[in-house]
């Protein structure tokens, strides 16, 4: 009895030890979890750590079911934590090879890879509504498509499309519109603050789907831009002479032409003085003293001036020192260093570092 009682006085002590050794058991052992509560301990695991998860690429109905399961969870031991990392890392381990989701998915990943005829038709059999972000495509389309699809469309549609281009792409977007178009769709863009992620994604959507009914061109740019990109290389002689049989024959399309033609006479009226500096970098100092040296015509001298006078000091007054060594300059040689000095300024416009002004002196 004696015994008994002494072992009853112990219990209490014994009990808690026996207690707490079980406690340490149960918790060295994981929570058996579901696949979606595995996925949504990854996805807020990732996001504690600050990684960019795409998710809004996943169907709506799994982004729902996501949100909903990350609502639910409360807390998740640092076992079951633990063992949802190492099972998510295995698999990724074990991944040799990830391909897109669905064909929509597939056709980002081909782009540009495949015909433009293929790549037309097939995004027309993936349906109007795609996986992923309308305005992704839309960003990487050329800017004078966006300035035609602007137009075409409402003031609050530009309005949104000019809000989801990158800053530098909404300013060449700007650039290819007439001035009443753009000041009318940039006062719109004060309109776009109550404007739902919905409505967004829609417009999008809408967007992408009018280029993908576009059919198939074989080329890339225009008439009139392919006709002044030959003509910018040719001979100030040819190029007047086509221009003024291009005036006889359609004086529109000759227009359209003008509009593309740039020139070394043209960069007074369309290079601002902040870019001069970023172009001459581009150009090598022989070929720059030869295109300055060689200047003949009036709108070519004003260039000339124009370029000394929105440079440095000591670097106009080298310039102008190697010109006067040179002496004459045939005028072939002359105007093939112009001719490269207007493909600096075209490959920094390109590049989205400078931006050309219209004729009428507007950026």
């Amino acid at each position: 009895m004696q015994n008994t009682n002494t072992l009853v006085q112990v219990a209490p002590g014994a009990s808690a030890q026996l207690a707490k050794e079980n406690d340490d058991d149960l918790r060295l052992v994981a929570r058996s979890l579901s696949s979606r509560q595995k996925a949504a301990v990854v996805v807020r695991l990732l996001l504690n750590d600050g990684a960019d998860i795409p998710l809004e690429e996943l169907p709506d109905d799994l982004q729902e079911k996501l949100t909903h399961q990350l609502g639910k969870m409360g807390l998740v031991d640092r076992v079951t934590l633990d063992a949802v990392a190492g099972e998510f890392a295995d698999a990724l381990d074990s991944v040799g090879l990830s391909f897109p989701h669905g064909l929509a998915g597939a056709l980002d990943v081909v782009n540009g890879k495949i015909a433009p005829a293929t790549a037309a038709r097939l995004r027309k059999v993936a349906g109007i509504r795609q996986i992923g972000d309308p305005w992704q495509r839309l960003r990487e389309i050329p800017t004078e498509d966006l300035a035609e699809m602007a137009q075409a469309e409402s003031t609050e549609i530009a309005a949104v499309m000019l809000s989801k281009l990158e800053t530098a792409k909404a300013a060449q977007l700007l650039g290819h519109l007439p001035g009443p178009v753009a000041r009318r769709i940039t006062y719109a863009v004060s309109k776009t603050a109550n404007v739902s992620p919905e409505s967004v994604e829609r417009i999008g959507w809408s967007l992408a789907a009018q280029m993908d009914q576009r059919p198939a061109t074989a080329f890339a740019d225009g008439p009139g831009a392919r006709v002044g990109a030959i003509l910018n290389q040719s001979a100030a002689s040819t190029r007047d002479g086509l221009l003024s049989a291009l005036e006889e024959e359609d004086a529109d399309f000759a227009t359209i032409v003008r509009q593309s033609i740039f020139t070394f006479a043209h960069i007074p009226s369309r290079i601002l003085p902040r870019d001069v500096p970023a172009i001459l970098r581009g150009v090598e100092q022989p070929v720059l003293v030869t295109a300055l040296a060689g200047a003949e015509t009036e709108g070519d001298r004003a260039s000339v001036d124009y370029l000394l006078s929105n440079m440095s000091s000591r670097m106009a007054e080298n310039l102008r020192e190697e010109m006067d060594e040179v002496g004459k300059i045939k005028q072939p040689a002359a105007e093939e260093a112009m001719t490269q000095i207007i493909g600096a300024i075209r490959t920094l416009v390109d590049e989205g570092t400078i931006t050309l002004r219209d004729d009428d002196g507007d950026e």
